[in-house]
């Protein structure tokens, strides 16, 4: 856990089970520890490649929130599974009671004399964890549980255990048909 001065935050290596041509979430946690009401930005060197919500927000005092970073499905897997892509969290202390729509850019200028404090997060790509066998109704002994999940493009959980949220192709959508793998 990063102990910065106004959030911690955690974890700070986002963590990705990479799969090719699926969409895959990981959550940070912001906590305030402060008294004070902390504004946060988050910025990434590939924006075109990865969804943040929310990518602005407030921290209440003594509280925690939550941050969903979305990669979006990828065509290729990169050299060696390795990402050059980082993420930059900015945050300030902000008079009590802002809200989030009243975030400004102008905040989180350090020339304007701000004290913002930045704390830079890694990007890592961890291999896909296999999901639990599923019991399934009325499935065919001897056909392998294993590669029908693989192949009816079931979400699995990344590493630091949250949730992906469901996409078209998922499980969630085709409950109640049976897979047969030929």
């Amino acid at each position: 856990m990063s102990n910065g001065e106004l959030l911690q935050i955690h974890p700070v290596e986002l963590q990705f089970s990479f799969e090719l041509k699926k969409q895959i979430s990981s959550s940070l946690q912001l906590s305030n520890k402060s008294d004070d009401y902390v504004a946060f930005k988050v910025k990434t060197t590939n924006p075109k490649k990865y969804c943040v919500r929310p990518n602005t927000g407030i921290v209440m005092p003594r509280s925690t929130c939550e941050v969903i970073v979305t990669m979006q499905a990828q065509k290729e897997a990169p050299p060696d599974m390795q990402c050059k892509d980082k993420f930059l969290l900015q945050s300030v202390i902000v008079s009590p009671g802002t809200m989030a729509k009243d975030i400004t850019p102008e905040m989180f200028n350090k020339e304007s004399g701000n004290h913002v404090e930045e704390v830079k997060l890694r990007v890592a790509y961890v291999p896909p964890q296999p999901p639990p066998s599923p019991v399934r109704e009325g499935s065919e002994e001897g056909s392998s549980p294993r590669a029908s999940i693989s192949e009816n493009g079931a979400e699995f959980h990344n590493a630091s255990r949250t949730y992906a949220e469901p996409q078209d192709n998922s499980s969630e959508h085709i409950v109640g048909y049976s897979v047969y793998i030929t």
